[in-house]
């Protein structure tokens, strides 16, 4: 099979008709005080305040938000519907045709979830959560990327991929076991970082062919991972805290907002393996080394892509096998569980160290909250 047909293949296989419209997050991202102004109300707020633990939940909650938001703006003004970077763009279209429309609408699913919690918070007597002070990372100079201050990094990353390998097995961290790295991508970047090394009119077929080309797509390799990682994450601390809230209408919250989480998670865990199956499989660095693999070779089930559900795993001692979100306790999923990741991810790296202080306060608050009888 020559190139041209290789190219034709794989094009057939990712290019789907999206269904999804385009949608904005202008709306989403009206501050809390502006939601509250046009009226809106939440079901509780004629209600006595929030219990400190719920508060502190949520403000939290609404701080892991408002990071993702930033880390999803980056991805969403160089790969998205109006994305400025046109190589990185194709090099996403490579894993899925459909990628510059889901990350659109991540970007707009998380920027609604921040604005809500915000907004929520106020409405029932507490602080909301603001973290534009430290906006100050600089941001990629790639074509497409708006040159503002950024509250994360994705220009270096140590992506966590163990997720990929524990969803495919039985083996549940909250009960003492590990998985393997499926990808070791360390020091890599998720975003273009300038037009020199990764020129935004570079050709990008499958497999890529020049220097600059593999080292777009190893690139956008490690976004779709990055993805992943990121969403799992959320999966996972939503489920953490509901166990810990007291009131109904703040239970109700997290739960419907963890779920789409969920959603996220299993969306981007389909579209990364089609970086590491044929025909793009094998997918080099030519500057940082990190290699993209075909795991359908040698294969097995801690390592085959199409098995993106969920294996049945250990959950409570002395009852069967059950396929089920893990980690969800807190000391693996909880609120200090995601600072200390993203603090391993590399995706803070640079911030102050009253920016530290102050989501890591956050973090100990939340997963000290009880639910109160």
């Amino acid at each position: 099979m020559n190139e041209k047909d290789v190219q034709a293949q794989w094009h057939k296989v990712i290019q789907r008709r999206s269904f999804l419209k385009s949608v904005g997050i202008a709306t989403a991202m009206l501050p809390a005080g502006g939601l509250l102004a046009t009226g809106v109300k939440a079901a509780g707020s004629s209600a006595q305040r929030l219990n400190s633990g719920d508060a502190a939940i949520l403000r939290f909650l609404a701080a892991a938000e408002i990071i993702e938001v930033d880390l999803w703006q980056q991805y969403n003004e160089l790969g998205g519907v109006d994305g400025g970077n046109a190589a990185y763009v194709a090099a996403l279209q490579n894993l899925d045709g459909d990628m510059q429309q889901y990350i659109t609408d991540n970007t707009d699913d998380e920027a609604s979830h921040a604005a809500f919690l915000n907004a929520y918070l106020m409405s029932r007597g507490a602080e909301p959560v603001n973290l534009d002070e430290f906006r100050k990372l600089p941001s990629s100079k790639a074509a497409g990327a708006k040159q503002i201050g950024r509250l994360t990094n994705l220009r270096k990353l140590v992506v966590d991929t163990s997720f990929y390998t524990r969803y495919r097995s039985g083996a549940n961290p909250d009960l003492g076991a590990t998985a393997r790295q499926a990808v070791n991508i360390v020091n890599e970047p998720a975003i273009p970082l300038n037009d020199t090394e990764t020129p935004p009119d570079t050709d990008q077929p499958v497999p890529p062919t020049t220097a600059s080309a593999r080292r777009m797509q190893a690139i956008a390799n490690t976004a779709a991972f990055h993805f992943g990682y990121i969403e799992q994450g959320g999966a996972s601390l939503y489920a953490s805290m509901s166990l810990k809230v007291t009131d109904p209408e703040v239970l109700r919250i997290v739960v419907s907002i963890g779920g789409v989480e969920v959603d996220h998670f299993s969306v981007w865990h389909d579209k990364l393996g089609n970086a590491v199956s044929q025909p793009l499989a094998g997918v080099v660095d030519p500057m940082s080394g990190v290699t993209f693999p075909d795991l359908n070779n040698p294969g097995g089930e801690l390592a085959q892509t199409n098995k993106i559900f969920p294996e049945p795993t250990r959950f409570i001692e002395g009852l069967p096998l059950v396929s089920v979100i893990r980690p969800s306790t807190t000391a693996n999923a909880g609120a200090v569980a995601t600072i200390r990741s993203f603090t391993a991810d590399l995706l803070f790296d640079g911030q102050s160290k009253e920016f530290f202080a102050r989501v890591m306060a956050l973090a100990e608050a939340a997963d000290a909250a009880k639910r109160r009888v």
